[in-house]
């Protein structure tokens, strides 16, 4: 499916309009990302920095309506009712996209219930290394989409799958520990955000290997069989 797409993007087909704005969210999102991240180990946002974050997240939902909207037009002419498939694929990943512009907002206002950087301990520094890796995974998505590369999608969604757990231990470790509540709060809240960032990021790696009706899902057995 993603192949097939790919080809029609990259030809003079309207559906190429579609296929940059999607490119053009996620570049966005990925960069909000990055910077959010910034500002939750900085533990201090200025104004300027969290409102660049919240423009560049209001240009991400006028890039998904406008989507829909060619969606819309594309599907309501008899002639494209063939491409009903390909716009479902592009809505479904566009919703995913969307929500990691949310989710880089939400890492931003981590620092109002704890000004000030986390501890440094063995706790924070797994938090770091777990941001790390998504933020590793983010800046090579574009690409691995772009390029449908099936052999390395599986590997980040592999990787994704395992920091993901990494993430549900951590937090039950922080819920556990001595910190005081503004610092639980925060580590807690902190990885929790990672955890659906790194979800939402192999939904859409999800797009290189698996079937329309399979998106957001990873079914070893499916990509097995289509091998």
């Amino acid at each position: 499916m993603l192949r097939e797409f790919l080809s029609i993007f990259r030809s003079s087909d309207p559906l190429n309009a579609m296929g940059e704005n999607f490119a053009t969210m996620l570049g966005l999102t990925c960069e909000m990302v990055l910077a959010a991240g910034d500002i939750f180990v900085a533990g201090e946002a200025s104004d300027e920095a969290r409102d660049r974050i919240y423009r560049q997240d209001i240009k991400v939902n006028k890039l998904e309506r406008t989507i829909r909207k060619q969606v819309i037009a594309r599907l309501s002419l008899h002639q494209h009712s063939g491409d009903l498939p390909y716009c479902l694929f592009l809505l479904s990943l566009v919703k995913d996209v969307e929500r990691l512009g949310d989710y880089a907002k939400n890492l931003t206002e981590v620092v109002s219930f704890r000004p000030g950087t986390l501890p440094e301990d063995d706790m924070v520094r797994e938090i770091h290394a777990i941001r790390n890796t998504i933020d590793s995974t983010f800046r090579e998505a574009s690409h691995v989409v772009g390029t449908a590369d099936r052999a390395r999608a599986l590997e980040l969604i592999q990787q994704g799958r395992t920091l993901a757990k990494q993430c549900d231990t951590l937090i039950a470790r922080i819920a556990a520990s001595d910190y005081d509540a503004r610092t639980a709060v925060a580590a807690a809240l902190g990885t929790r955000y990672y955890k659906r960032i790194g979800g939402h990021l192999l939904n859409v790696l999800s797009s290189v290997v698996m079937p329309l009706h399979k998106l957001d899902y990873f079914d070893e057995d499916e990509v097995k069989n289509d091998e």
